[in-house]
């Protein structure tokens, strides 16, 4: 039966990560057309995502009221602490994003997987093994070669991207804190956090994209290209939200910042099949790179469980000796350990 079960887990476990890779992958994609030049031109990303967290939460409400989820009570101040970090984090990303080179973008991406490690350090005491620690700087470094360019980076800049770093990985470390804390199933959770995000964007969002580019979506031209282009931009965002959810529950927001890169390396390549973007050697060798680094950190993250798993079943047998010698159990007539009653 146990067996079982881990096979079912492990089944489990692809499905979320295969979810979250076709989604992200997917919402990229779309976005792009959606908010290229040559596209439709839609630059409001951070209303866009305000759009985004609308329809979620109309999927957990309609799931709440279907019976399909349970409703458990989150205390309202953590909602709001949660949605003041992830939408800092977003508006951080689009500043960052708009105020530094792409190259310098890229890095203060790949730099949420060590600023994970230290809070997850700091936060809940976690320690690494060497071998993960290995894997995630061949991850990084494979990443990097692949996808950083010109690294320019100013005053402004460089604030609007730690903010961002700080933010996006406390989010990360967030979800999957509350999950454990309330005994709350990554959808539910999320069905209680996308309201307060989508009320917050939609209000804040116009703003902000004013500001990023000068430009109100009050005058945006709404053709039946760019809504349905929204549409499909909305719908791959409410998997890509939950399978999110979901991989942080099931793992850690270390191990979603890890293997989550396969994402960038599958966007490199269908960027190269659809839009024709250049790919050139170092591409190639950098996400061959990234995948040997997420290959090996699978790998020792599994090792890692075998041995707390070994270390946790000797420490239960020396202590159940200890407790059986306490109990006189070599000196005194033979006892059931679980009935405590003399055997004939």
């Amino acid at each position: 039966m146990a067996e079982v079960a881990e096979k079912k887990s492990a089944v489990s476990d692809v499905g979320a990560w295969g979810m979250n890779v076709v989604s992200s992958v997917g919402l990229i994609m779309a976005n792009k057309q959606l908010m290229s030049p040559s596209g439709y031109a839609f630059a409001f990303a951070t209303t866009l995502t305000g759009f985004h967290f609308a329809v979620t939460a109309f999927v957990g409400f309609v799931s709440n009221a279907s019976g399909y989820s349970a409703s458990k009570h989150v205390p309202l101040w953590e909602l709001l602490w949660f949605s003041i970090v992830a939408n800092t984090s977003i508006t951080g990303m689009n500043l960052s994003l708009m105020l530094n080179s792409v190259g310098f973008y890229q890095i203060s991406k790949l730099s949420m997987i060590p600023v994970v490690c230290v809070m997850e350090w700091i936060l809940h005491s976690k320690h690494y093994s060497r071998e993960v620690k290995m894997a995630v700087v061949v991850v990084v470094i494979g990443v990097g070669v692949c996808t950083v360019t010109d690294v320019k980076v100013n005053a402004k800049g460089f604030i609007c991207a730690c903010v961002a770093v700080l933010s996006t990985s406390l989010q990360q470390i967030t979800i999957g804190s509350l999950q454990k804390k309330y005994s709350i199933s990554s959808f539910e959770l999320l069905s209680k956090t996308a309201p307060v995000q989508a009320a917050s964007l939609l209000l804040l969002g116009p703003f902000i994209d004013y500001y990023l580019n000068g430009k109100s979506i009050v005058n945006y031209n709404f053709t039946s290209g760019p809504i349905i282009f929204i549409l499909l931009s909305c719908s791959l965002a409410v998997f890509c939200n939950i399978s999110q959810y979901l991989c942080i529950g099931r793992f850690s927001a270390t191990s979603f910042q890890v293997l989550g890169h396969m994402k960038t390396v599958c966007v490199l390549l269908l960027g190269w099949i659809l839009f024709d973007s250049t790919l050139t050697v170092k591409n190639i060798l950098g996400m061959i790179l990234a995948v040997v680094g997420m290959v090996v950190y699978s790998w020792a993250v599994e090792a890692e469980k075998a041995r707390q798993k070994a270390v946790m079943t000797k420490t239960s047998l020396t202590e159940e000796e200890i407790r059986l010698i306490k109990e006189g159990v070599e000196t005194n007539p033979l006892k059931d350990v679980e009935l405590g009653e003399n055997k004939a």
